[in-house]
């Protein structure tokens, strides 16, 4: 030790690390060392990606749906036979869901609509949005 590090010493300021250094075995089967092995990851991780398709009955079936998206699942509800203030209960439910899992929803029609994960995206058909469009122009009077 040297006249500089006896005076931190003597002030307090140094304290001694012990330096451990742990080595970890290689993965088995892979013949590779850790340190020697590939940093290349799959961006095709869920091949099999799910759809879950429900009419809820009651707001009791809300968070079975909500677990289906955190299981990184898409969900579409059908509202047409579920009473209207049930319908929207589990809306907002969902809807928060979606919102706190940076995921995403649409409606497809008067009583359907779409919920998905943040590794889904939803666009709509720039088709549809033209027959949309073009379906409330008044063309002269025709009728």
């Amino acid at each position: 030790m040297g006249i500089a590090n006896n005076f931190w010493k003597w002030l307090g300021v140094e304290s001694d690390v012990e330096e451990e250094i742990i080595e970890l075995p290689a993965v088995a089967g892979s013949g590779q060392d850790i340190k020697g092995g590939n940093n290349v990851v799959s961006i095709h991780t869920n091949k099999n990606m799910k759809v879950v398709v429900c009419e809820p009955q009651s707001f009791e079936e809300a968070q079975a749906l909500a677990d289906h998206l955190k299981n990184r699942k898409q969900v579409i509800l059908n509202f047409e036979t579920t009473p209207p203030e049930i319908s929207q209960r589990i809306i907002d439910f969902i809807s928060g869901t979606v919102y706190a899992l940076d995921g995403q929803s649409q409606q497809l029609g008067k009583s359907i609509f779409l919920f998905a994960p943040s590794n889904i995206e939803i666009t709509r058909d720039s088709r549809s949005l033209m027959r949309r469009s073009m379906g409330s122009f008044d063309f002269g009077g025709e009728r």
